[in-house]
C-alpha cells in the first residue's frame, strides 16, 4: 500500500520555488508541480488543493497540444506562446473548463494541465461547488469547478490572487508514477502524465494500485 502523502501526515511544506521554476522543459515542470499548492480566493472563498496529477503538453512539436504546428497561434491559445506562469483555460464539450499552467521559455508554447487536486483547505466549499458529488477534484473539469476557475482567468498570472501557485512538498521518485495521457487521440502513449501514487484526487489509478 502507498504511504500517506506528507501533507496528510502533518508534515510542513518543504518545497520552495526557485527562480525559473516554471521556465524549465514542460515534462520536468509537470513532474515537479506535484506536491505544490493551488490557492484560490475566487468568489470570496478560500480553497486550497495540493496538485496530485498533471499532464505535459510540449508545444508545436506535440501533436496533442493546442499549440501543435497544424494549429498555429490562435486567439484561444495565444497565452501559451507567452512567458511562463500564466493561466491557459479552455472549455471541453462546451461544458467543462480545463486549467493549464504555461511553462518553458517565451514562445515555446508549453503548458501543464492540472488534472487532480487533494483538497486541504476549504473542502466544504469545494464540495458545495461540485454539488456534493465525488470525487471532489479528481479530473481536470472537477478541478476547475471545485476551485471556481472559469475562462475569466485566462491569462492570469499565478503569483497573486485570486489564483496562485505556492510551494509545497517535495516528493520522492518512489511516490510518483507516470503513464500515457488521458482523453487525447494523438500521442496518447507519450509518458507525459504524472501522478502521486495512491493520493486522493488522482483521476485514474491502475487497477492493481
Amino acid at each position: 500500500m502507498p504511504r500517506e502523502p506528507p501533507w496528510r501526515d502533518g508534515s510542513l511544506p518543504t518545497q520552495g520555488f526557485t527562480s525559473g521554476f516554471l521556465d524549465k522543459p514542460v515534462v520536468e515542470v509537470a513532474r515537479n508541480l506535484l506536491g505544490c499548492r493551488l490557492i484560490s480566493s475566487l468568489e470570496g472563498e478560500r480553497t486550497v488543493g495540493v496538485i496530485v496529477e498533471t499532464e505535459a503538453y510540449g508545444g508545436p512539436e506535440d501533436p496533442a497540444s493546442h499549440a501543435a504546428t497544424v494549429m498555429g497561434i490562435t486567439k484561444r491559445n495565444a497565452v501559451m506562446f507567452g512567458p511562463s506562469g500564466y493561466v491557459y483555460v479552455y472549455r471541453i464539450y462546451g461544458i467543462h473548463w480545463c486549467m493549464n499552467v504555461v511553462t518553458g521559455l517565451d514562445s515555446q508554447a508549453q503548458a501543464v494541465l492540472i488534472r487532480g487536486l487533494d483538497p486541504i483547505d476549504g473542502e466544504d466549499v469545494m464540495r458545495e461547488r461540485r454539488g456534493g458529488r465525488s470525487p471532489i477534484a479528481g479530473g481536470p473539469g472537477r478541478v476547475t469547478q471545485a476551485m471556481g476557475v472559469t475562462g475569466a482567468l485566462q491569462g492570469h498570472r499565478l503569483t497573486s490572487p485570486p489564483l496562485a501557485l505556492e510551494s509545497g512538498w517535495t516528493l520522492s521518485n518512489k511516490a510518483v508514477r507516470t503513464s500515457g495521457r488521458i482523453g487525447v487521440t494523438k500521442a496518447a502513449d507519450w509518458p507525459y502524465r504524472f501522478y502521486v501514487h495512491g493520493a486522493r484526487g488522482v483521476s485514474r489509478h491502475p487497477a492493481n494500485c
